[in-house]
């Protein structure tokens, strides 16, 4: 009977131990209180003040951000702007003289600064190369050419440059494709069989 009385005497001094005790009232001075009252009314401001802060600051960086995006291409397009003003005189002498030699060389030169003017931002131009292996990430095959002047699998005709931005590929060069041309058909079994049936 004793362990049994211990047992309960330590469960009950258990269950005391884990029950909630009642807090426990501190007397604070008026002017301590006051104090605290104050001190903690001052941190709410500075936090509400803290929020506003990074609230304005987080549309301030959306809106550079827009304001970025939106203007991002303009020094591309200033540099493409002249390349616009020679398109246009060219097709103006073109229509004053006639002359479709002049038309070209104007053209021509405008081209030339146009490419030029890319390749100040990155952008290349490359040619795919006659006999070169297809590959996937620079060429795209518009179709196959049946052909035995090339290994199968080459390229073998370019229908269009292929552009490059550093080093990445945005356009792949459009080429054709070597193919094995279809062999003829070998003699058939029945022109066989008939052959052997003569003789």
């Amino acid at each position: 009977m004793i362990p049994v009385e211990k047992d309960e005497k330590e469960t009950r001094e258990a269950r005391e131990a884990e029950a909630p005790k009642e807090e426990e009232k501190v007397e604070v001075p008026r002017a301590e209180w006051e104090r605290l009252q104050e001190e903690c009314r001052l941190w709410q401001e500075r936090a509400l003040r803290f929020a506003a802060e990074v609230e304005n600051l987080k549309k301030a960086v959306k809106r550079e951000k827009e304001e970025f995006y939106k203007y991002a291409l303009e020094q591309v397009f200033r540099e493409l702007l002249p390349s616009i003003d020679n398109l246009e005189r060219a097709l103006e002498a073109a229509e004053k003289s006639q002359d479709v030699k002049v038309l070209i060389e104007g053209v021509a030169l405008t081209l030339k600064g146009l490419i030029q003017s890319m390749e100040k931002f990155g952008l290349q131009q490359f040619e795919a190369v006659l006999g070169e292996n297809f590959n996937p990430h620079h060429h795209e095959a518009l179709h196959l050419e049946e052909t035995e002047e090339h290994p199968e699998g080459t390229v073998v005709r370019v229908y269009q440059k292929g552009y490059r931005l550093h080093d990445r590929v945005i356009r792949p060069a459009l080429v054709a494709v070597a193919k094995r041309p279809a062999k003829e058909e070998k003699e058939t079994p029945s022109e066989g069989h008939s052959h052997k049936s003569e003789t």
